[in-house]
């Protein structure tokens, strides 16, 4: 009996997964997921510094004429101190003298006679310092378990001298293929025949998510060649593959499965397209197994299957995100079952693609991100505001707009 979205996502973000991890160089591991919080083990700044190039002084002496007494350039372990009246010469992030109130840009300044300086600008005390501890505190959790590392966080590793972390090991993807109506892209086809465009697209699709990703082939229309394959992948933390999971006298897939003692998750959502959506699993391996059309495989993949996939990579950030945006057109539908809609967001409104059919291949390559409507939709007017869930964006745009926010 299928399930509605809300179900099929609850038992989604609450499987049971088995992570591993590995310890590898910070560099190595740009989006991987921290398998250890990490601490800082030093201050940052390490010490009081300047964040200038010019003059450290004590506050009470910015009216007077500042005898120049020394010299500290960054990387200098210089303890000596300010004198009444005095001023040292310093450098961006050489440690300032102990009883230094203040930082002078050498440009706010004027040099005398006899080695000696006048401030010409206003002074603010504390100004120009960098204290102990204000960027991070020792002890302080940079990175917590479950989150990506970007180049951010390597930056925050690399501040404190953290060479190597324990991230979770990279998910093994299995993905096949069944059908002898389709022939895979480096094959040779006739005029009667198509390509199979879905297997690419979950190679391609888990990959970019972060996935260890395998193809072991297509298998022909026989449960026993079938079974030949999920045997071969049951080393997998997740078997993709689509097809065969609807009512008909070819589709083998289904059967071969329940006879490897396949467990039923669930079978069956409550969504458009894609309703004879099948999640199982056998012994350790959890097994996706999506429709055949193009378009519904896909979009099931996005709502459903990436999900899944931050389960298996060990992310903290398993539920979706979405952005508000508004309506461009008007919009119309049948109410009566929820529904995935593609479309491409310009970063104020949503376009809905017009090629929506469940057995397309061009629909994703011009979409960006996709919305999903509930079974009481039936109209969307344009200008009203939605939640629209990514697909695929870096968020750059083919026209040029003021990003500026303005008062």
């Amino acid at each position: 009996m299928a399930i509605s979205v809300n179900t099929a996502l609850d038992i989604i973000t609450n499987i049971k997964t088995n992570l591993k991890y590995e310890i590898l160089p910070i560099e190595n591991c740009l989006n991987r997921i921290c398998a250890k919080e990490i601490v800082a083990n030093s201050y940052l700044p390490k010490f009081d510094n300047s964040a200038m190039d010019g003059y450290a002084i004590i506050f009470e002496d910015k009216d007077e004429e500042l005898k120049i007494i020394d010299t500290i350039f960054a990387g200098d372990n210089n303890t000596k101190l300010l004198e009444k009246n005095s001023c040292i010469k310093i450098m961006t992030g050489a440690r300032i003298p102990q009883n230094a109130t203040a930082i002078i840009p050498k440009e706010d300044t004027e040099e005398l006679n006899d080695n000696k300086i006048k401030i010409i600008q206003k002074v603010n005390k504390f100004q120009h310092i960098r204290y102990i501890g204000e960027d991070i505190k020792k002890d302080e959790v940079l990175v917590k378990i479950g989150e990506e590392i970007n180049f951010s966080k390597i930056t925050l590793l690399a501040s404190q001298g953290i060479s190597h972390i324990k991230v979770y090991k990279r998910p093994k993807i299995v993905v096949f293929a069944s059908g002898e109506e389709l022939k895979l892209h480096y094959e040779k086809i006739e005029d009667y025949q198509i390509y199979n465009s879905n297997t690419p697209t979950f190679l391609a699709r888990a990959k970019e998510l972060g996935c260890e990703v395998t193809f072991i082939g297509q298998a022909k229309d026989t449960i026993e060649a079938i079974k030949e394959l999920i045997l071969n992948s049951l080393d997998a933390d997740l078997i993709i593959t689509s097809g065969g999971v609807s009512v008909g006298d070819a589709d083998f897939t289904k059967d071969a499965f329940k006879e490897l003692n396949f467990e039923t998750i669930f079978e069956g959502i409550q969504i458009k397209p894609g309703k004879p959506t099948i999640f199982g699993k056998i012994k350790d391996s959890y097994i996706l197994n999506l429709p055949g059309n193009p378009l519904a495989s896909a979009l099931i993949f996005e709502l459903f299957g990436r999900v899944l996939i931050q389960k298996l990579i060990g992310s903290k950030d398993i539920f979706h995100n979405f952005i508000y945006g508004k309506m461009k057109d008007d919009f119309k539908t049948k109410k009566g079952r929820d529904t995935i809609i593609p479309g491409y967001f310009d970063g104020e409104y949503f376009d809905i693609s017009q090629k929506r059919s469940p057995g397309m291949v061009s629909t994703l390559a011009s979409c960006n991100s996709m919305i999903v409507i509930t079974d009481k939709v039936e109209n969307i007017k344009k200008d009203n505001f939605i939640k629209i869930l990514p697909i695929n964006w870096k968020f750059f745009s083919n026209t040029n707009k003021d990003f500026f926010t303005h008062e």
